[in-house]
């Protein structure tokens, strides 16, 4: 048996990927477009934007552009687009409700809110992960409202605040009491989460043999080094208006900037992009679930076969659903990788892994012969 690649369909001439090539630009554009008009509005024209944050709010404007332009490429490749389609129609699937109504919020506990999937590996890396990700994500919710001038506080009397978001007023609080503690400390409190988690992170990095050899000094150590260096800046701040009677505000208030402006920028790039691209992993899991298993009247006869498990064509080994492998051939037929053994209605991908091998050592053997050997 010899296997049979006829000449590859050039990436990207599939029509649907036509209509995507220029989707990740025009939806990078219209992000910041957004932005800065939620930044307009929501300063009241800009009357309530600090422009001593400026360089914080370029920086997020190019940040949020940046990863929009890279989450939208990673959605329209021919894989991702294909499972991300199958996610959202298993979720407005009426026939689906009732099997995924309780799934996702279990979903969504498991995989980002509580994350204890990571509690299987280690409670030591599953601590870890939770300080760094909420660390990151509460200061994220502290910091942009306040950069884009969508929060604001005005002084009311002599012991109060009157906190105001896109020019609506929302709460009166005391200056000296806990809420007012908790307020302007809120920062305080996500640095010191951050740095539970990083220093964990370092520490695993710096004593496990198996992270030392593969891990790479600007993805995997340079992001968390920054953010030390941040929680670190942003607890000075808070020392030298506090204890040091203002002393070094300028140079710490600088250098805190530029180091969140580098991580800001770094952010679409390096490794804590996968923070935006674990959401998505809820709708693969759910494309998995629906298609696990029937229930009596639930699917026609067509869907039913599609979700049976596939078998090898030489073996009779069972493979993932019939719906899993003909995506998959759709996929790479989109990649202008089909496979074909033969017939044209017979592909690799219809193979269990250990029969591939031995199809592919078979096809070795009958074009070289007795030289293979």
């Amino acid at each position: 048996m010899t296997i049979d690649t006829p000449p590859n369909v050039e990436p990207g001439k599939d029509a649907g990927f036509r209509g995507r090539r220029y989707a990740p630009a025009i939806l990078a554009a219209a992000a910041a477009a957004l932005l800065i008009v939620l930044t307009y509005l929501g300063s009241r024209g800009f009357r309530d934007f600090d422009p001593a944050l400026i360089g914080y709010a370029v920086a997020s404007i190019f940040a949020v552009a940046a990863i929009v332009y890279r989450y939208t490429v990673w959605i329209v490749r021919p894989p991702t687009w294909r499972y991300f389609k199958a996610g959202w129609v298993n979720f407005f699937s009426a026939r689906n409700f009732r099997r995924y109504t309780a799934f996702i919020p279990a979903a969504w506990w498991r995989d980002i809110f509580g994350q204890t999937f990571l509690l299987g590996r280690s409670f030591e890396r599953w601590l870890m992960h939770m300080c760094i990700s909420w660390g990151v994500i509460l200061s994220c919710l502290i910091t942009f409202p306040l950069t884009f001038g969508w929060f604001r506080f005005t002084l009311v009397g002599l012991d109060h605040y009157q906190m105001w978001f896109f020019g609506f007023p929302l709460f009166r609080f005391a200056i000296q009491g806990f809420v007012g503690f908790c307020i302007f400390h809120g920062l305080d409190f996500t640095a010191l989460l951050l740095m539970i988690g990083l220093g964990i992170a370092l520490k695993r990095r710096l004593e496990d043999v198996g992270l030392r050899t593969t891990q790479r000094f600007g993805f995997d150590l340079v992001p968390l080094v920054l953010l030390f260096a941040i929680a670190i800046t942003g607890l000075a701040l808070t020392a030298s208006a506090t204890w040091w009677q203002g002393r070094y505000y300028w140079f710490i208030s600088l250098t805190h900037q530029v180091l969140v402006v580098a991580w800001l920028l770094s952010l679409p790039f390096g490794k804590f992009f996968h923070i935006f691209q674990r959401p998505a992993s809820i709708g693969v899991t759910l494309y998995q679930k629906v298609n696990q298993g029937l229930e009596d009247g639930e699917t026609s006869a067509a869907q039913a076969r599609d979700l049976q498990p596939a078998h090898c064509k030489r073996c009779q080994r069972e493979l993932p659903s019939a719906q899993f492998i003909e995506d998959l051939k759709l996929t790479l037929g989109e990649l202008g990788q089909r496979y074909q053994l033969g017939s044209p209605d017979v592909l690799l991908q219809d193979f269990c892994p250990t029969c591939k091998r031995i199809l592919r050592a078979q096809s070795y053997y009958t074009a070289a012969g007795r030289k293979l050997i």
